[in-house]
């Protein structure tokens, strides 16, 4: 008997997707993927106005929470943390009574200009990727949910356009992975 199933939710933040070359080609089809919902949250909240119970639904429906974003300033862009503030809240997602999440996993999807290399203590940030998302694997901990290893895509300054359509398959490919679970 074949494992079930996953529904995975892509939480999309880029502020400036017109200007971003790798973001476009990573997410470039992945909602017509079969059990991906692919949700733009600069798309949806442009006025950073997130409707909480429609958040918080979604993440009801899916299994997999992808949180897909550029690295900016060793962080997350600023609507993913007011998501994170507003839709995660005490009693719901954590807390004594806040279960709603408990069981999901969540996967980083990040892109970083800068190469692996440069995310190394020994490195021009003196800092590795996992630190920089300790945040998110504390928050998803905290929720009880599984955090995954990121996906991580390096180097996206100088990107080749062939480079990115290597990575953008490799992507689709650990979406597919996620929804055959």
């Amino acid at each position: 008997m074949g494992a079930t199933r996953k529904r995975v939710l892509v939480l999309f933040a880029h502020p400036a997707l017109e200007r971003s070359r790798v973001n476009r080609e990573l997410s470039r089809d992945v909602g017509k993927l079969d059990g991906v919902t692919f949700h733009d949250l600069y798309e949806a909240y442009p006025d950073f106005d997130v409707d909480v119970k429609r958040e918080q639904a979604m993440l009801l429906e899916h299994d997999i929470i992808v949180m897909q974003h550029p690295l900016f300033w060793y962080s997350t862009p600023a609507l993913l943390k007011q998501w994170e503030d507003l839709v995660l809240q005490h009693g719901w997602a954590y807390g004594s009574h806040g279960t709603a999440l408990y069981g999901k996993k969540v996967l980083s999807a990040i892109t970083a200009g800068g190469s692996k290399a440069a995310y190394q203590h020994d490195g021009y940030h003196q800092t590795t990727i996992d630190e920089l998302l300790l945040p998110i694997k504390k928050t998803a901990n905290l929720c009880g949910m599984e955090y995954l290893p990121p996906f991580v895509v390096y180097g996206t300054l100088d990107m080749t356009s062939a480079r990115m359509k290597e990575h953008a398959a490799d992507y689709r490919r650990k979406l597919e992975e996620l929804v055959e679970g």
